[in-house]
């Protein structure tokens, strides 16, 4: 997926890399996990919000807990269904949507992460985990990853998009808040005006982490932004030709000002999707379709052009 609004000119992004313990790379190489330090000095005062920035779907989906009950995102009939433990075998096949870690997916580049988040049934320590339709990892367990790599990239800045929440009550988001604010302390960029945020601006208050809190609780927190700045229109579709002609649309649509813009250039099973698919998953049916690897990669060159 790629997040935030056209870039005015092709950003070009070298192989995976890992800095070398001298701290250098080499001249004919742009390491991915440092590719916003290396942006030429004349992209350093242009908002933020001009620059293309990948990003991930369901970033957290890398791995799920079959053995977790069902998560509460999920219907009621699934829940009763996924008592049978083949049912969780098969739902984990649609619900893990990566195959990298955070850390890999920072090293390769990504930015903006699509978060959703959940309390679990039966836990009484308020613990929040990550959620798609089965449970993932603890939000604490992840956003340690990701500062990790921040301390070691002071120069790069993320997008932390909590857009979905379940079962939480004032008591659980102020949990996840005072985790969000112990693992990223002054990393955290308060909400402002989206036209003054620049990469200069940022590197000098050293601030590396923009925090998109979809719930009225983010205006009792400055360091939380209102999810109406970066809205995530959503295709809901099966088809490529369809999702192409939306982004299309949502792109030339876009608010000019005041907002960040994500382009969610994913695929959408629907119910005969997922039956017809069942033992295959989402890799095999949606993301290996031939339909999507014929369509998909022309779609991507356009939105960095």
């Amino acid at each position: 997926m790629l997040a935030v609004r056209k870039a005015r000119r092709k950003l070009r992004m070298g192989t995976i890399c890992s800095p070398n313990p001298s701290g250098t790379k080499t001249s004919s190489e742009v390491c991915n996990a440092d590719w916003m330090a290396s942006l030429p000095p004349h992209l350093h005062n242009l908002p933020l919000s001009n620059l293309a920035i990948p990003g991930s779907h369901d970033s957290f989906s890398y791995w799920v807990d079959e053995k977790s009950p069902v998560g509460p995102d999920q219907t009621q009939a699934i829940k009763r269904l996924a008592r049978i433990s083949l049912v969780k075998k098969l739902m984990k096949k649609w619900s893990v949507t990566q195959n990298l870690t955070f850390r890999e997916q920072l090293e390769a580049g990504i930015r903006y992460f699509d978060l959703r988040v959940s309390s679990k049934p039966g836990d009484a320590d308020q613990e929040i985990y990550f959620i798609h339709g089965l449970f993932g990892i603890k939000v604490w367990d992840g956003l340690m990853e990701i500062d990790s790599f921040l301390t070691q990239h002071p120069q790069e800045i993320i997008f932390l998009d909590f857009n979905h929440f379940y079962a939480m009550d004032e008591t659980h988001h102020k949990c996840l808040v005072l985790r969000i604010q112990e693992a990223f302390g002054n990393k955290l960029c308060p909400a402002c005006s989206v036209e003054s945020l620049t990469l200069r601006t940022l590197w000098e208050n050293n601030c590396q982490v923009l925090i998109f809190y979809h719930c009225p609780f983010y205006k009792q927190y400055p360091f939380l932004w209102p999810g109406k700045k970066i809205p995530a229109p959503w295709a809901n579709t099966t088809s490529v030709r369809k999702l192409i002609l939306f982004l299309e649309t949502t792109l030339s649509e876009r608010a000019p000002r005041g907002s960040f813009h994500v382009s969610q250039a994913i695929l959408t099973p629907r119910v005969k999707t997922i039956a017809r698919g069942l033992v295959g998953g989402l890799k095999n049916t949606l993301v290996h379709s031939n339909d999507w690897n014929s369509r998909g990669s022309t779609l991507l060159s356009q939105e960095r052009s």
